[in-house]
């Protein structure tokens, strides 16, 4: 990894590149599990139950951090919240092995603790982007530093597998873990938190962040209240939910589906389990270019929002229910790349519209939606195991995913807006 940024680059290019990276090892610390679990399993006599409760116990600290750690980037600056976010998961992903060594209980214990360190991550590079990025920019930069999701999910599901056959599970953590550690001292000495407090930032780059970017306002107390009792918050919270239903049970269980489900040998599953996650990668960053464009071409804000979330969570539930009916891997694997391809329009549905509601609060509130979007990988992850325990049926696993897209789907079409709420 890189050191140093070229001096050329506006600096709030430098913000979302630097985001990208944060996110991209964050997915790969996340995800590497999902492969190294197979033989992990099998080493250590596992049930399904028992690896659904281990895949699914991240997201408890993943869950309870998430609006704590916005509040905190809102108050005093994402820079630091997400440094600290960094070093924390990264110190828990080289711990892994260890724990897993000393007992289900140690185990679980280390992947809560490494849940709370990535809880911070997207609070902190919203509250930074309400900041630092203009509003005819945030859902490309949005977009663009999402698409460490998918990429980084790709290097996991490739990269692990030659590891672990290499070297055995545990080195999967060991080397990954260093990754945040590099990624830190780049961001240090890179970054600041508010744009004028930037030592390199141009003064007609500074200009132009001032005049159009709109989290600039100090942050006063926040109106929780508010934000419970709106429709549009809701809309958000929802569609959150119901996106990050799939995008979990896909996370966690798509590469033992492939393996075990459709017969794929173990050192090519990475190879099968990459391509949705390579199609969701290379359409994002379109799908944030395209919403940015309809906006600047005069359609209303909120209609943008609404279309490109209908056409998301409409391709999902598609693919969702297709694949559950074919029997061959490619084929398996082709339906959820298209759906995934297309599902990337969420970037310019509910991804962005945090920004579009209230931007000094851009941070609490993505920690609000992404608490309830964390959800999912804690009873989804879990109920999918259940359902595989006991019926043995992928199909159904599947099904009940299509269904909340759906809901989703339905609910962010009825109470959705785009219209500024909170100054």
């Amino acid at each position: 990894m890189l050191f140093y940024l070229p001096a050329h680059w506006p600096r709030r290019y430098a913000l979302v590149f630097l985001a990208f990276l944060s996110v991209f090892i964050c997915y790969i610390d996340r995800v590497n599990i999902s492969i190294a679990i197979i033989p992990m399993a099998e080493n250590l006599n596992w049930s399904l139950q028992t690896q659904g409760l281990v895949l699914s116990s991240f997201f408890l600290g993943y869950l309870s951090l998430q609006v704590v750690g916005g509040r905190l980037a809102d108050r005093y600056g994402g820079k630091m919240v997400l440094g600290v976010g960094v070093l924390v998961w990264s110190l828990f992903t080289f711990l892994t092995p260890p724990a897993a060594s000393l007992g289900i209980g140690a185990l679980i214990f280390a992947r809560v603790c490494m849940g709370m360190g990535e809880a911070v991550t997207f609070p902190s590079i919203y509250s930074l982007y309400a900041r630092w990025i203009p509003s005819r920019e945030r859902a490309k930069a949005v977009a663009f530093s999402s698409s460490g999701v998918p990429l980084g999910t790709v290097f996991a599901l490739v990269v692990t597998p030659i590891i672990v056959v290499r070297f055995g599970w545990e080195w999967a953590f060991y080397l990954f873990g260093i990754f945040g550690v590099l990624w830190y001292f780049l961001w240090q000495r890179s970054m600041t938190s508010k744009p004028a407090d930037h030592a390199s930032i141009s003064a007609e780059e500074l200009a132009l962040i001032s005049s159009d970017a709109t989290g600039q306002a100090a942050v006063g107390p926040v109106p929780w209240r508010e934000f419970l009792t709106r429709g549009p918050v809701w809309a958000i919270i929802v569609a959150h939910f119901c996106a990050n239903w799939s995008l979990y049970v896909l996370l966690t269980w798509l590469p033992t589906y492939v393996n075990k489900g459709l017969g794929v040998d173990y050192a090519a599953v990475g190879w099968y389990t990459m391509m949705p996650h390579l199609a969701l990668f290379l359409s994002l960053n379109v799908a944030g270019n395209v919403a940015d464009r309809l906006i600047d071409r005069g359609m209303d804000v909120g209609r943008v929002r609404k279309l490109m979330q209908t056409i998301s969570f409409a391709s999902i539930a598609t693919a969702l229910l297709i694949v559950a009916q074919v029997e061959t891997a490619w084929m398996a694997i082709a339906v959820m790349s298209v759906g995934n391809a297309l599902g990337a329009c969420s970037v310019g549905g509910f991804g962005v519209n945090h920004l579009d509601l209230g931007p000094k609060y851009a941070g609490t509130l993505m920690g609000i939606t992404n608490t309830a979007g964390t959800v999912p990988g804690i009873i989804g992850v879990f109920i999918s195991g259940v359902i595989l325990e006991r019926t043995g049926s992928w199909a159904l696993v599947f099904q009940v995913a299509a269904g909340v897209t759906l809901f989703g789907m339905v609910f962010y079409l009825l109470f959705a807006s785009g219209k500024r709420i909170w100054d």
